[in-house]
């Protein structure tokens, strides 16, 4: 069978066309990889959340004081903000979670630090009256503060344990390990609760490249060990402690390091904890000085101390 006449003329058509589309579905899809990915705005209640604590925050003129004291008072406006756990576990892939109307321990002390570096950037007072650009400032400062080496890069990137959180931080220039000039002795014990507990982390569970990054995390800490203060050495290390120093209380876990974190406020004479309690239902300042909450409390045997960097207080980054 011969083909029609003018088949060969349509086919060299169809050919060329062909190879005009593929070359058209190239550039578009280069062009689309070279734009930033869209960010999604955030809901209008917690950008009024933030809003409002960045706007009276450098109303005060905290962007100008040491950076501890800023963090006290930034702390304070989170006081009776309802505790919520779990904050940073929503369903799907790891991605950046922002939330000021609902806090766990770590993130009320991960967003009291990025409100503060917020303020201390040079247009803040700007950029607060456009919205999406302080929505990207800010998620840039919280990605620097949560995950390793300032990169998100799935779930095993979040600072997990903070023991790791705190050493990662140092090495950023976020914060300084006080524990050791404290009076800290030196911790060797094995990490190792998230692997040994894999059924309690659904990201363990279902992928197995996670847990075997998690575990390469858990062997460097073990293998570095940490500076820690015992119970025992609270009320004489408690003098060098200052307003808005981020305090880990170390946990008696097999495997953990760190049980809870919060910060530091010294109330009429007395070092108080200011938090988003295990047990409770809103950010409150500890009743009880820090010394005798500790050993009050039976899973926590002491604590670690980070001090913020800015202003008056420098952190050599290594």
């Amino acid at each position: 069978m011969h083909p029609a006449p003018g088949w060969g003329r349509a086919r060299t058509r169809s050919r060329a066309l062909g190879r005009a589309v593929a070359a058209l579905s190239t550039a578009l899809l280069l062009a689309a990889a070279a734009r930033p990915a869209t960010r999604a705005p955030w809901d209008d209640a917690e950008w009024a959340a933030f809003h409002g604590k960045a706007a009276w925050a450098l109303g005060q003129g905290l962007d100008t004081v040491p950076m501890g004291a800023a963090m006290a008072a930034i702390g304070r406006t989170f006081v009776g903000t309802p505790y919520v756990p779990h904050t940073l576990e929503p369903p799907g892939p790891e991605r950046l979670v922002i939330g000021f109307r609902g806090l766990d321990c770590v993130t009320f002390v991960e967003n009291v630090l990025a409100l503060t570096g917020f303020i201390r950037e040079p247009d803040a007072r700007q950029l607060l009256e456009r919205r999406g650009e302080a929505e990207e400032r800010y998620e840039r400062i919280l990605t620097r503060i949560r995950y390793r080496g300032g990169e998100l890069r799935g779930y095993p990137s979040r600072l997990h344990y903070f023991s790791d959180w705190i050493a990662d931080g140092e090495a950023k220039g976020l914060v300084r390990d006080v524990t050791r000039e404290l009076g800290g002795v030196r911790d060797t014990g094995v990490v190792d609760f998230m692997t040994t507990h894999r059924d309690a982390y659904r990201q363990l569970m279902e992928d197995s490249s996670a847990l075997e990054a998690v575990q390469q995390v858990e062997q460097r800490l073990s293998a570095a060990g940490r500076w820690w203060i015992p119970e025992d050495a609270l009320e004489a290390a408690s003098a060098g402690i200052r307003d808005g120093d981020i305090i880990a209380a170390t946990s008696t876990a097999p495997g953990m390091d760190v049980a809870h974190t919060g910060l530091a406020l010294w109330v009429d004479g007395s070092l108080r904890l200011m938090h988003a309690p295990l047990v409770g239902d809103s950010v409150e300042i500890s009743a009880e000085p820090i010394p005798t909450r500790v050993r009050r409390i039976r899973g926590q045997d002491g604590i670690m101390v980070a001090r913020p960097c800015g202003g008056a207080t420098s952190c050599t980054v290594r």
